[in-house]
């Protein structure tokens, strides 16, 4: 038996955000990929490399946002489309390594080598970039905290603005010393954090596509605060896991004594799960207790 239907889309609320920061993002990544080649800086390539994951993750999120919204007639969905902004997120990762991986690799190619870098469409670019990523982390800011999606697009930008705050040190430190290994070492120090961030927001993601107990709740005390619900003589089968960003779902058996209002008890364990650990949607089944079988599964 069903309770708790009212789903709540954390991510369709913030999609102008995400339109407007693709929308900034993407203009940017052509002017600091055109002035890269022409500077010759791996640290502004490594940076426009990182704005071209910005622009898949940001339109992949877009994307995931309106599949997600987006009503199932196949009949084949039953939860939705909502996973679709965590997949998007995934995407990001994934883009978020590759990147860093290529900087690393190029970095460590370029130790022990010359190369020429001219100082001056560095600063300039890297100061572009630098206000680019600054409106764009305003405008998903507040998203970030509601939606895993709008995070992991969040945490790009915040990435690309340490990018742009170290393409502008490497342009500083090329014009003011003459030596090119600055670049290198900026594009180093970059693609590490690059990776820090990408493995931070793998962990979440991965930790929602596993099922997992959703962060901050406690599984027992859940069990515990539906088992005093009069009428409930013990719980078990009790699972939960997020199926998107502020979606949580949870599914129980409630064993009643005889002569329960099982009514009651279906509507207190809704509103309990609701008010109290933020379950948006729980499927819950109500046995007498003479009912036997169920409590046998292992999992």
């Amino acid at each position: 038996m069903g309770a708790g239907h009212g789903h709540g889309h954390a991510g369709a609320r913030h999609r102008w955000r995400l339109a407007v920061a693709f929308a900034l993002v993407g203009l940017y990544f052509v002017v600091e990929l055109v002035y890269g080649l022409l500077s010759g800086s791996l640290a502004l390539l490594s940076d426009a490399g990182h704005m071209a994951a910005d622009v898949v993750t940001l339109g992949a999120a877009l994307v995931a946002t309106r599949i997600a919204a987006r009503p199932d007639t196949t009949g084949r969905r039953s939860y939705g489309s909502y996973r679709a902004e965590v997949f998007a997120s995934l995407l990001a990762v994934v883009l978020m390594l590759v990147v860093a991986v290529y900087v690393v690799v190029e970095a460590v190619g370029r130790i022990g080598g010359t190369a020429e870098v001219s100082s001056g469409p560095m600063l300039v670019v890297g100061a572009l970039g630098l206000l680019v990523n600054v409106i764009a982390l305003l405008l998903l800011r507040s998203g970030a905290a509601e939606s895993l999606n709008v995070k992991g697009a969040y945490l790009e930008v915040v990435a690309d603005t340490a990018g742009s705050v170290g393409v502008i040190a490497a342009g500083w430190l090329v014009a003011a010393t003459g030596q090119a290994v600055w670049d290198t070492l900026v594009a180093l120090a970059i693609g590490a954090f690059v990776a820090v961030r990408a493995i931070s927001l793998g962990r979440q993601v991965f930790a929602v596509l596993g099922q997992h107990v959703p962060a901050g709740m406690d599984p027992a005390a859940v069990a515990g605060d539906l088992a005093t619900i009069n009428g409930v003589r013990d719980v078990h089968d009790l699972h939960l896991w997020t199926l998107t960003s502020g979606m949580h779902v949870a599914t129980a058996h409630l064993v009643t004594v005889d002569q329960a209002d099982h009514h009651a008890v279906l509507d207190q364990a809704r509103h309990l799960l609701r008010e109290r650990h933020g379950v948006a949607h729980a499927t819950l089944q109500v046995e007498p207790a003479d009912h036997i079988g169920c409590d046998e599964l292992g999992w």
